[in-house]
């Protein structure tokens, strides 16, 4: 198989050079100043610092020094840091250092080219990478807060702010006193424990009722197929406020209203979209001829179903068990209308800890519980692949 012939590196010329550079250092001033109050500023002297370095860069010192430029401008910029900001500076100044002397060359020398193909216009290779900035950008606007509350967690002070002892790396200003807190805690432990208590249960009848209702769905002689989706999936369509308002409605008429089973089937009413979604995906794939070759070799539709048909989709039926168990752990909105006092769940504990009395224990638990979604998307993610491959859709 011929490889793809790809754009042969060359030097530009300064002036493309430079105003890439000072467009790249313009926005970074726009951040660094506006933290030091002035973002006009900021970008002023971030596009003309970074012009000034490309032109000595390229057209002074020349790709031969490379390296030594790259780290005289990691130090430089940590020592500038280190004298704004301390510690943290130091590291935001060479990180910042480190790129702008890798971005100089890599713009100046064409390399942005190297991995693509030649017949791309400029305008093709611009909108390439703006592509991804505009992902990774939103990319970032997204996981910092979930970032910036992980070091929170640790923080030595009732406060939900960082401290000038954090910001210092100071050791004194961490502690895990939140996570004592958390782990020791009354109101915490039984709110976990009921977390635990619901939320398996809901995840195996909402699993167990949405692969039925997916398997169904996927035979071509059912009736009505598209109304009895839309209507299975509502759950997660509809505002979750009114989902909770006409189940509370409905369990208090037959008495679940602050029962255990009543959350437990709130809750498997909202995790049944995810598995009958992530199911269905599952048998798009699937090979009827399977299970037609089971029944003509005298196997019942139960022994088929569980001797052919579970294995090739229980990657997708983990998926979407996996979805519905998060679904249930994280929600607090059918809680608050269905629950009690004695059925307290973790998001519900949460919501009473930033209502009534603003405990930073929040963050302990708030971090625990990125650190276990995280664990089941990675989960949901191996699944999925191992289904691919099972379904021949990917290479193994």
């Amino acid at each position: 198989m011929s490889e793809a012939i790809l754009t042969p590196i060359e030097k530009k010329p300064i002036g493309f050079t430079a105003g890439v550079l000072a467009a790249a250092g313009g926005f970074a001033g726009l951040f660094l100043g506006t933290a030091q109050g002035s973002g006009l500023l900021g970008i002023v002297i971030g596009a003309a610092l970074m012009a000034a370095l490309a032109f000595v860069a390229m057209q002074v010192l020349g790709e031969a020094l490379e390296k030594p430029v790259r780290w005289v401008m990691i130090a430089v910029a940590a020592v500038a840091g280190f004298l704004f900001n301390g510690i943290p500076g130091l590291i935001m100044g060479g990180l910042f250092g480190w790129f702008f002397g890798w971005f100089i060359y890599w713009v100046g020398m064409g390399r942005y080219r190297a991995h693509l193909v030649p017949y791309l216009t400029p305008g093709q290779v611009l909108w390439h990478y703006t592509f991804r900035v505009i992902c990774g950008a939103i990319f970032v606007f997204l996981i910092t807060p979930i970032i910036v509350v992980m070091p929170l967690s640790f923080n030595a002070e009732d406060f939900f702010t960082f401290t000038p002892e954090m910001l210092a790396f100071d050791p004194a200003g961490y502690s895990l006193k939140h996570y004592r807190d958390f782990l020791t805690n009354p109101e915490w432990t039984n709110a976990v424990k009921n977390s635990l208590l619901v939320a398996p249960v809901a995840t195996l009848i909402s699993v167990s009722l949405g692969t039925l209702a997916a398997i169904g769905l996927s035979q071509s002689h059912v009736p009505g197929k598209r109304a009895i989706m839309a209507i299975l999936i509502s759950p997660m369509i509809v505002p979750l406020i009114i989902s909770a308002t006409g189940m509370y409605f409905f369990y208090s008429k037959i008495g679940l209203v602050g029962t255990y089973w009543g959350i437990v089937l709130a809750h498997a009413v909202l995790g049944i979209p995810f598995v009958i979604i992530t199911v269905t995906a599952t048998l798009v794939g699937f090979d009827r001829s399977l299970t037609r070759a089971a029944a003509n070799m005298g196997a019942n539709p139960v022994t088929t179903f569980f001797k052919v048909q579970m294995p090739l989709i229980l990657p997708g039926v983990i998926s979407g068990g996996l979805f519905a168990f998060i679904t249930s752990f994280d929600e607090v909105v059918v809680v608050l209308f269905i629950g009690s006092a004695e059925l307290q769940t973790l998001p519900w504990q949460m919501f009473t800890g930033l209502r009534e009395q603003i405990s930073p224990t929040i963050l302990a638990a708030a971090t625990i519980l990125v650190a276990i979604s995280i664990c089941l998307l990675t989960s949901v993610e191996i699944l999925r692949r191992r289904s691919e491959r099972l379904r021949g859709m990917s290479p193994s």
